[in-house]
């Protein structure tokens, strides 16, 4: 396969170029070559590929080569179909845009109290990020202001449409200038993604990434181990404790499941938290922080919750129950093995799904293996669980200070390394600044001892309350 350009041959200024260098970037995936020169351009683009294939730096990093850091008004609009995925593309965002300064990127989702958007709406923003619902109400309530809007993103705007947002989001887009730029990025291209770009773009050039499904699986193993629903987290506990990842996602096709089989992992000694839908957002942004930052090894989650969410260096992705759709299990597994990294796939299925499994051999045109487990007589649950290595390396500690209270994350590691803490800088993991609040990953070890040094000292020259998340 011929590689992709690098993104140092972009027409992008040397700030986003150093960027992409300090993150990792090197080569260009296949959606990004074809789409940036043309956003660079200003034209109206759709964009089709799939979750994973580097869409929200696509579109980003042109919004940040014209972006008026002078001008704090509204100057893009990214809608997204959930609040999950609003909070990753914000997040990335600001971390490619971090040598622009005073760039101000605003989530706009539900879920969230909305006296602090109307607050940070009024002392002006250069970038939102939202949901087509939140976004609509701020339209109506006239505490967002569009005039000034020069690039509209529709990301996953198919799955938008699925879930029902369609008025939504054409009263956003006849709410904005019709001089914008208009960009639809879609992993499908149904008829009312056609109709709607028809209406809302202007010459629109369409990108179609083919055979990305084969591609991305190359590097994963995917394998079926038959067993039957009610063996199902005996053989889970099993292949856990063969395994031994350091990070997983389970998925379960419902609600219940996932809460029960998160009592089940964590009654068995398992490093095990859950997502779903009826979580408030301050315990999914909990559950999420300490996953990503290794003090959960195990996430337990529905389709619906984990749409959205990005893990870096996933070792292993479980399908407790098996998907219905093809498109479903292609997504799922596909959280594994990016970057160039092998990733491993597990489903575990009945032997009355094997159509399911054909079927979704035929969509990807792989073959998945099928490979026996030991028979239930054989599988020593007690003894699993002691062999489980169980424990994360990480503990995670809560400070009530974010970014707008100015935190960055040079001033809690300075806390924690400085004459108060003493600690190394090797102990200490992923920090998260969120805006009221942050997050930050201690070795397990000296958990104690750090969250001893932060509640007594101080950040900033100010105390903090800091807690340890459980």
């Amino acid at each position: 396969m011929t590689p992709t350009p690098e993104f140092s041959s972009l027409s992008l200024m040397a700030d986003l170029i150093a960027v992409t260098c300090e993150l990792g970037y090197t080569h260009l995936t296949a959606i990004q070559a074809k789409s940036i020169p043309l956003l660079l351009q200003g034209k109206d683009i759709i964009g089709q590929s799939k979750t994973g294939s580097g869409k929200t730096a696509a579109f980003s990093l042109p919004i940040l080569e014209k972006l008026d850091l002078r001008d704090k008004r509204v100057q893009a609009l990214i809608l997204c179909p959930t609040r999950e995925l609003c909070t990753q593309v914000a997040r990335e965002i600001r971390k490619l845009g971090r040598r622009h300064r005073g760039l101000q990127v605003l989530p706009l989702s539900g879920g969230h109290p909305i006296y602090p958007q109307l607050c940070a709406l009024e002392k002006g923003v250069h970038i939102v990020v939202g949901t087509p619902g939140r976004v609509l109400d701020h339209l109506v309530r006239k505490s967002l202001d569009l005039r000034t809007l020069s690039t509209l993103v529709l990301d996953e705007s198919d799955r938008m449409l699925d879930m029902g947002f369609q008025d939504e989001i054409e009263k956003i887009l006849k709410a904005s200038p019709i001089t914008r730029q208009t960009v639809f990025f879609s992993a499908t291209f149904p008829k009312s993604i056609e109709k709607m770009a028809r209406t809302y773009q202007k010459d629109a050039i369409r990108i179609t990434i083919q055979d990305e499904n084969k591609q991305a699986q190359s590097d994963i193993r995917q394998l079926v181990f038959e067993t039957e629903p009610t063996q199902k987290i005996k053989a889970l506990l099993w292949l856990l404790q063969q395994n031994k990842p350091e990070s997983a996602i389970v998925f379960c096709n419902l609600k219940a499941t996932v809460s029960g089989l998160t009592s089940a992992l964590s009654d068995a000694g398992v490093s095990a938290s859950c997502i779903h839908g009826d979580l408030e957002q301050s315990d999914r942004d909990r559950v999420m922080a300490t996953f990503r930052n290794k003090s959960k090894r195990v996430l337990v989650a529905t389709d619906v919750a984990a749409r959205g969410i990005d893990i870096e260096n996933l070792d292993i992705v479980f399908n407790f129950d098996f998907p219905s759709k093809a498109d479903v299990y292609v997504h799922r597994i596909g959280r594994t093995g990016r970057a160039g990294k092998r990733g491993l796939a597990i489903s575990l299925a009945s032997p009355r799904e094997k159509a399911k499994i054909a079927a979704i051999e035929k969509y990807t045109g792989t073959k998945i293996e099928t490979k026996a487990i030991p028979s239930i007589g054989q599988l020593d649950v007690e003894a699993a669980k002691s062999s489980l290595h169980p424990d994360a390396a990480m503990e995670t500690l809560f400070i009530s200070g974010g970014r707008k209270d100015k935190m960055r994350p040079g001033d809690i590691l300075g806390a924690l390394t400085g004459d108060a803490g003493r600690l190394k800088g090797s102990d200490i993991g992923k920090i998260e600044i969120h805006d009221r609040f942050s997050y930050v990953a201690i070795s397990k070890s000296i958990s104690q001892s750090a969250l001893r040094n932060l509640q007594m000292g101080r950040i900033k020259g100010r105390k903090f309350r800091v807690e340890l998340v459980k």
